[in-house]
């Protein structure tokens, strides 16, 4: 059993731990609001620039020459994944959520016999996928000194993917990050961006009953529109992250106080116990000694 020195240190160890656990619940609180705000702001963009690929497409005859970005390369032969996680643990499952889901589709595809390479976005990631498929791991990109996730940053990714597709490296790209639904509910979730898939097309109601004529030639457009398209899914992959770690690091700390306020209590009542009887045992002994006197 242990002394009531040690039960002290160990009450004032979880009582410090408990005071970490609280702060970083707090920033991660602060944190979490603009990360909110940031990724449901690039929502609308995002959805509104697939609906403008997706009546694009729509206006290309067959028998155009449509750019490789869009059609592929006719195989599926190779996939690449771009797996975002974060770069920092203290958030629970959110990490190993996404990891989950890019192993299984990575383990589809290997049973299937198609070639897999792997670009990470984040040091967990990474670090969690290298112990069953590090072999397959290609590229490592580490945002942790990024103080404020910006387009640039998705940019230079999808610059790096589409030098990949573009020297043959692979045929299907896909996206796998965590979709920011609340901040107790992180979906992961795998997005294709290449070859694009256009989203749907704007009805006749949302564009006003207008005809779109395009100028220069639609390919032309296509040509600028989807790496740029690329490169906007990847910053909305990375803000949604980015508020799925807040949410879940908040979620985290909050248990993790809880459960130290519980330790507390049990080792109070252990040391209040112990400490009292400790008492009653030396009462036992003086009065046994005055009695025996």
């Amino acid at each position: 059993m242990p002394s009531l020195k040690d039960l002290r240190n160990r009450i004032a160890s979880v009582k410090a731990t408990q005071k970490i656990t609280k702060a970083m619940q707090m920033v991660a609180a602060a944190k979490l609001r603009r990360a909110q705000e940031a990724a449901e702001a690039a929502r609308p963009y995002s959805q509104r620039m697939a609906a403008v690929l997706a009546n694009i497409t729509q206006t290309i005859n067959p028998g155009d020459d449509a750019p490789a970005l869009m059609t592929g390369t006719g195989k599926d032969d190779t996939h690449l994944l771009v797996v975002c996680t974060a770069d920092r643990g203290l958030c629970g499952g959110f990490n190993a959520q996404i990891a989950r889901l890019a192993r299984e589709h990575i383990r589809k595809l290997v049973a299937a016999g198609k070639q897999v390479k792997i670009i990470t976005v984040g040091k967990k990631g990474n670090d969690i996928l290298r112990r069953d498929f590090g072999s397959l791991i290609i590229d490592r990109v580490s945002l942790r000194e990024v103080k404020q996730i910006g387009f640039a940053n998705a940019d230079e990714i999808a610059r790096k993917v589409i030098t990949l597709f573009r020297e043959g490296q692979f045929d299907i790209c896909t996206l796998v990050y965590s979709e920011f639904k609340s901040v107790i509910s992180q979906v992961p979730t795998a997005q294709q961006i290449i070859p694009a898939s256009a989203g749907p097309v704007e009805d006749a109601g949302d564009a006003g009953g207008a005809v779109y004529d395009y100028e220069p030639d639609a390919n032309l457009i296509l040509d600028d529109l989807i790496p740029r398209n690329i490169a906007v899914q990847i910053f909305r992959a990375l803000l949604e992250n980015a508020a799925g770690e807040m949410g879940a690091k908040m979620t985290a700390m909050d248990n993790a106080t809880r459960n130290a306020g519980d330790m507390i209590n049990r080792l109070s009542i252990t040391y209040n116990r112990q400490r009292q009887a400790q008492i009653t045992k030396e009462l036992i002994e003086i009065i046994s000694g005055a009695e025996a006197l």
